[in-house]
């Protein structure tokens, strides 16, 4: 029997295992806490993960650590025959065999970045979007105080001027925990905008009043990331936009016929972005899995031993959740594992600069993910067109009468117009979705 033979035995003969069969997006709880669904107990699922975990590795190592391997295997089949369960000690007895592993194991790390994904209008109002803004950010503060080595991630400037606008105290909260570092603002876009219908002016706007207002409001000063995870699709020139406007690195879910994970998207000029395709899901709890796959990720990423796992219930907004935390701290002390920790976006893409000359080129559109958004609700699609074109149009305008006639116009009210329809840009409002 092969290792990996012996490994399915063993899992499929532990109670309250479920095969998966195809992606499953589990919205933070796990598919068999919903059913109600008796899971394997914590000795069991911590050895579990980490004979996964070390099958991959050994593979990736030429066979490496195949003796350990079998020598656990067999000793834990023989005391599920033997004893009708797997035992605690029964557990700590094999991790002790495993032990030769742990040091490889942690020079893998993966970290682990919290994150809200918060539609703006997508089957609900604007007062809700406010609602679950306020609300998943409350929760992120109080998260904070209780866990002080949590990181939170959180995208898109409109969502900022929520907190501006409807509670200036949470603010002030917020601002101090930008300034201490645990709170990434990875917002380069005043929405998480569509990339295929808002035209030049527009993409290049997004990055320029989110600057404005979130250097100026804010004290943000690092804009490098373009943070689109649920986007439908992305034009062969948006690696232009962003690199004009500073943008270096991009983050995002959907599209890509390519298997890529971690690639260069390169635009007809030239120019690059350092792109990370997220391998399983924005919207996901923390489990085994994000450490298991380490090996699997890291050869499909130019050898890079430092991954990136987002996690966090969203949407509606909600985000990570104490148990997605106590679970990954409990992770954390697994000796036959990843080296787990809290950490940002921003620190995964600085760390995977070190492969960049490694990666595979993507120089074309990366298209579509859901062609069926794009032909509904023309209106719109029309309605965006003729605004973009009417506020350009009255820029032009605007100079001239100012060159030639000395008439100031009216910048705060030509920036909110245009914040309206950017935020009109947001992927499930401007796709008809």
């Amino acid at each position: 029997m092969t290792l990996a033979e012996k490994f399915t035995r063993l899992k499929t003969s532990v109670g309250g295992n479920r095969e998966k069969m195809h992606f499953e997006d589990t919205f933070g709880m796990p598919k068999e806490e919903q059913a109600h669904v008796t899971r394997p107990g914590r000795a069991n699922a911590r050895i579990l993960a980490e004979l996964e975990f070390a099958l991959h590795l050994s593979e990736t190592e030429n066979g490496k650590y195949d003796a350990a391997l079998e020598e656990a295997l067999d000793y834990l089949l023989e005391k599920q025959q033997t004893e009708g369960v797997l035992t605690d000690q029964a557990c700590e007895e094999a991790e002790e065999i495993l032990e030769p592993i742990a040091e490889e194991a942690k020079s893998y790390e993966l970290i682990l970045a919290a994150h809200a994904h918060i539609d703006m209008n997508w089957m609900w109002s604007y007062p809700e979007t406010v609602a679950a803004t306020l609300a998943t950010f409350r929760t992120m503060l109080t998260l904070m105080e209780e866990y002080p080595d949590f990181h939170f991630s959180q995208s898109q400037a409109a969502v900022y001027e929520i907190v501006e606008k409807y509670d200036p105290d949470m603010r002030e909260e917020i601002k101090r925990r930008i300034q201490e570092g645990r709170w990434e603002c990875t917002a380069s876009a005043w929405v998480e905008a569509d990339h295929n219908m808002p035209n030049t002016e527009s993409m290049l706007r997004h990055i320029a009043y989110t600057r404005k207002y979130l250097s100026e409001k804010w004290g943000v000063q690092d804009f490098e990331i373009d943070f689109s995870p649920d986007t439908f699709g992305h034009n062969a020139f948006l690696a232009e936009v962003d690199h004009f406007s500073g943008v270096k690195y991009f983050y995002h879910c959907r599209g890509l016929k390519e298997d890529e994970i971690l690639y260069r998207y390169r635009a007809p000029s030239g120019h690059e972005l350092l792109t990370y395709r997220e391998p399983f899901w924005y919207n996901a709890a923390v489990t085994p899995r994000m450490g298991v796959a380490a090996p699997l990720i890291s050869r499909r990423c130019a050898g890079l031993k430092t991954g990136l796992a987002i996690y966090g219930v969203g949407d509606h907004g909600g985000g990570p959740t104490r148990r997605d935390i106590e679970f990954a701290q409990e992770m954390m002390q697994w000796p036959v594992f990843p080296a787990l920790r809290f950490g940002t976006v921003r620190e995964f893409f600085h760390a995977a600069e070190s492969v960049r000359e490694k990666l595979p080129v993507i120089d074309h559109e990366v298209n579509y993910f859901a062609p069926g958004c794009y032909p509904t609700q023309s209106r719109i699609k029309q309605g965006n067109r003729r605004m973009e074109a009417q506020l350009c149009d009255t820029e032009v305008l605007g100079a001239a009468a100012q060159k030639w006639t000395g008439f100031r116009p009216d910048q705060d009210g030509l920036r909110e117009a245009w914040q309206k329809v950017l935020f009109t840009h947001f992927h499930d409002i401007l796709t008809g979705s």
